[in-house]
């Protein structure tokens, strides 16, 4: 039977930290990318929130209902995109720990759902970039420190998960697989890297 998991979008900031300090293998690095794009998310949405219905941005008022609809949407997947790490990993030790026929089937959908839910937050996290940058050129610029610690945020989930999925690819059987893996999670490290630049170089002019 497989382990329930755990509901850590439920815990309370500090349970959660106690429960990632705690000596147990979840929550782990991957739930924690999670829960910062979801601060990253909601950082962009505060900063829109102080921009929305104000006169001097009223010709963006349509880019900013389309962005508030992304980031809400972006938030909500973080936060399931934590439930769905903790349950990669029990799926892998509960394949490591296998004795039948079966252990290298399980242990294969293990390993890809170990990838593919960082492979996710990668991908949601340029996303994000993508729209605070957006939202970097027209926005309230009071807030532009708070944009700036979400772009910061934004693409340090994606530097962390290509940490895990450079461990798991490291299992994979099929080499060559796993080198195209990694060196598509190095190009989205570079990727989010010249956004939050780019960011930050609209921020550091106002400042």
């Amino acid at each position: 039977m497989s382990k329930q998991v755990e509901d850590y979008a439920s815990f309370s900031v500090r349970d959660f930290v106690a429960a990632t300090a705690a000596k147990t293998p979840t929550p782990g690095g991957g739930t924690v990318a999670g829960v910062v794009g979801a601060l990253a998310t909601a950082l962009g949405e505060m900063v829109l929130n102080f921009t929305r219905d104000k006169k001097a941005f009223a010709d963006f008022a349509e880019m900013h209902e389309s962005l508030a609809s992304r980031f809400a949407r972006a938030r909500g997947m973080f936060l399931d995109l934590m439930a769905d790490d903790a349950a990669a990993y029990i799926l892998y030790t509960e394949a490591a720990r296998c004795e039948d026929a079966g252990k290298s089937e399980k242990m294969a959908s293990a390993l890809a759902a170990a990838i593919n839910v960082p492979r996710e937050m990668t991908a949601l996290a340029i996303t994000v970039l993508d729209d605070l940058l957006k939202l970097a050129e027209n926005c309230n610029k009071r807030l532009y420190t708070d944009l700036a610690a979400a772009a910061i945020l934004a693409e340090a989930v994606v530097n962390l998960s290509n940490y895990n999925v450079r461990v798991n690819a490291a299992s994979l059987s099929d080499k060559r697989m796993a080198d195209e893996i990694c060196q598509a999670s190095a190009r989205d490290c570079k990727r989010a890297k010249q956004r939050r630049e780019k960011i930050e170089k609209i921020v550091s002019e106002y400042l």
